[in-house]
């Protein structure tokens, strides 16, 4: 599918430049005290000036840090510097302006002093009347992945079916479907997070791409980063241009960040690396090649019932729709061509050197192809067959478990 979205006057997605949201955060509590800006309307508008200059096309405005660790600030407080922030800001500057809040009547004030996006990191959970206040003001939400607290899915896994829930609830309420934007939740937003989960995010950041939203990427200076190289908040900006390339080549769409000039560069140059989706249209006909996201049987699934299949259908096929390779090494002759005998039989095949036909030689490497299912039945087949086979099954199998595990695939 092809990501489009029209937002506060900004087009957003697949066929439009990556969007930088820059950072104005009013909140002394934060983790990077670089960040702190008075919540003073000339400091403010200051500040704002520096990032449209530099390019930002959102700025993103917090009273209330969202660190976990932060010291906890009321509301009346948060509401304070939001008003004194936004005050005369909104007819001064160019661009929209999202307002990081979880709670609906500071979401409420700022929309009312000019403010254009919701920026909500419980995900519309924190605050049941968000949804009301989204609704009544007719603007975009950002929803960040979460189940009971703010970022407390870990694994891709989980932070999918948190969106899928969020956006299903969300627009089961009323907020329109092209005004959700999807966050993640890159960060250690609780203490069982680890940062080998967010690196997994973001290599697999594409698989977001079924859910159909544009995806915000909010990695700037985040835990992640500073617990890998040992380095804190202030030595962090190398790393999380790092971690945008990736973000940016792996499909987000907004890159939300505290230091736009540099993020911006980063930007462009992995956007120009970045395969664009291919798809034809004519006549009022159109071929996509759908290979983008598309790395999980289960996201095969998703993406099949967006065009109305069934979730019975859709779950027959689902171990169709993922071809893998596997290079199975010394091997005796004898089990490649069992191993290719069999899924041939099954609609794969696998590939073999010319020596192994011939039988002259005694031990070969094979390549099996075919789809998940196709390798499963064959794994199946072999654990029952005599000679080394049954050993080669394991093997094959613990292989497909460690794709789909983290600590295998990240951890190092």
């Amino acid at each position: 599918m092809i990501i489009h979205n029209r937002i506060a006057g900004l087009d957003i997605g697949d066929k439009h430049p990556v969007r930088t949201m820059g950072v104005i955060n009013l909140s002394s509590e934060s983790f990077y005290k670089g960040s702190v800006t008075s919540p003073e309307p000339d400091s403010v508008l200051e500040k704002a000036w520096k990032m449209i200059d530099e390019g930002a096309d959102i700025i993103d405005i917090g009273a209330r840090s969202t660190w976990p660790l932060a010291p906890v600030i009321s509301i009346e407080e948060e509401k304070t510097r939001i008003k004194s922030a936004l005050k005369d800001i909104a007819d001064n500057i160019s661009v929209p302006i999202s307002i990081d809040t979880m709670y609906h009547d500071i979401a409420d004030v700022a929309l009312s002093c000019g403010a254009d996006i919701i920026n909500d990191v419980s995900g519309l959970v924190n605050d049941p009347k968000m949804i009301d206040t989204a609704i009544g003001h007719d603007c975009p939400v950002i929803v960040m992945a979460t189940d009971r607290v703010p970022g407390d899915p870990i694994g891709t896994d989980a932070i999918i079916g948190s969106l899928e829930r969020i956006i299903t609830d969300a627009e089961g309420k009323g907020i329109r479907p092209e005004n959700l934007i999807i966050d993640p939740a890159i960060g250690k937003w609780v203490s069982e997070k680890q940062p080998m989960h967010d690196f997994e995010t973001i290599d697999n950041m594409a698989r977001l791409r079924v859910l159909g939203k544009p995806v915000l990427a909010a990695i700037s200076r985040k835990s992640c980063i500073g617990e890998l190289l040992d380095k804190p908040a202030t030595e962090r900006l190398y790393g999380s241009l790092a971690a945008t390339a990736i973000a940016v080549r792996n499909g987000a769409h907004i890159i939300r960040t505290h230091d736009v000039a540099e993020t911006i560069d980063t930007i462009r140059i992995a956007e120009a690396i970045k395969r664009r989706p291919l798809v034809v249209g004519k006549s009022g006909f159109e071929v996509e090649l759908v290979d983008m996201g598309i790395q999980k049987p289960d996201d095969a699934v998703r993406y099949m019932q967006t065009i109305g299949v069934t979730a019975a259908g859709s779950a027959v096929m689902k171990n169709k729709t993922r071809t893998i390779m596997l290079h199975v090494k010394n091997i005796t002759t004898t089990e490649a061509l069992i191993i290719k005998q069999e899924m041939l039989a099954r609609g794969g095949d696998a590939a073999l050197p010319r020596d192994a036909v011939s039988h002259e030689t005694e031990h070969v490497d094979t390549i099996i192809i075919g789809t998940v299912l196709q390798v499963g039945r064959l794994v199946t087949k072999l654990k029952g067959q005599a000679r080394n086979l049954p050993v080669i099954a394991n093997m094959i199998q613990q292989v497909l478990d460690n794709a789909d595990n983290v600590d295998a695939r990240y951890k190092s």
